[in-house]
């Protein structure tokens, strides 16, 4: 292959292959990278290798991307109690597009429970076949491509996995899925908070007998205070009135005539 050529043969949404003659350069996968089609999730293998027509300035740079990317939430675990109706979650993402996307619900891998098909980003899904049960709840028009499904009148048996899978034509037909586990129980039990509450009490009630032991320090050690205090002018007012005796005492004394011989 002649330096800089690309081969046509591969689809430039998900794959890309190109040689630059004399550097490596962001030029080459700008396109992809500013549609998205890149990340760290969907990035399968890059490849460096010398080029024999170039030498060591020459490096064929091999990128292999899928855009298509399910998800079923934060978390792919629901409870429902008996009897009513829960939401299974199912979205998907694609850089490139989509058209004639197909996009399938099975309860625990093997049961068909849902079946859709969607024309393009304009249109709505149209059923294929269904389970009397489940019903569309999501839409593909909006920004989210939200394909998520209502199962109606849950009872223990509907119990198990429910997987969400996309396939994508425009993409090569890409398949992705997402797997979400359903737990349905007769009554939602409330969480034991008893060891939350005996915790929560013995830290209040230390914080309270500190808050207690400050406040009566302070109170001691005012009283205290007050009371030294009050004994220090005591003492100084005694202090003064045995010198302003002695100080009379002497001066009467000086006073006295002496006697007469």
């Amino acid at each position: 292959m002649p330096c800089g050529s690309k081969d046509s043969s591969l689809e430039k949404q998900s794959v890309l292959f190109l040689h630059c003659e004399h550097s490596i350069t962001s030029s080459c996968f700008l396109p992809c990278l500013l549609s998205g089609c890149i990340t760290s999730k969907s990035l399968l293998c890059t490849g460096l290798w010398p080029s024999n027509g170039c030498g060591l300035k020459g490096l064929h740079v091999f990128a292999l991307a899928f855009a298509l990317e399910v998800s079923v939430g934060k978390t792919n675990t629901v409870m429902a109690l008996n009897n009513s109706n829960v939401l299974l979650p199912c979205t998907f993402t694609t850089c490139i597009g989509f058209q004639d996307l197909v996009f399938t619900w099975y309860f625990n891998s093997t049961e068909m429970i849902y079946h859709g098909k969607i024309k393009s980003k304009a249109s709505e899904p149209l059923l294929v076949a269904r389970n009397p049960r489940v019903e569309f709840v999501g839409s593909t028009t909006k920004k989210d491509n939200n394909i998520s499904i209502l199962l109606k009148n849950v009872d223990f048996s509907d119990a198990g996995k429910y997987t969400c899978h996309v396939k994508n034509p425009k993409e090569k037909n890409a398949q992705h899925n997402a797997t979400i586990f359903l737990t349905v129980v007769q009554k939602m039990v409330e969480a034991d908070n008893t060891v939350t509450l005996i915790i929560v009490g013995v830290v209040g009630g230390l914080i309270g007998l500190l808050i207690l032991f400050m406040l009566i320090k302070r109170v001691v050690l005012f009283i205290i205070k007050k009371t030294q205090d009050g004994k220090k002018e005591c003492l100084v007012s005694s202090s003064g009135n045995d010198n302003t005796e002695n100080g009379l005492a002497g001066s009467k004394a000086e006073q006295k005539a002496p006697p007469k011989a």
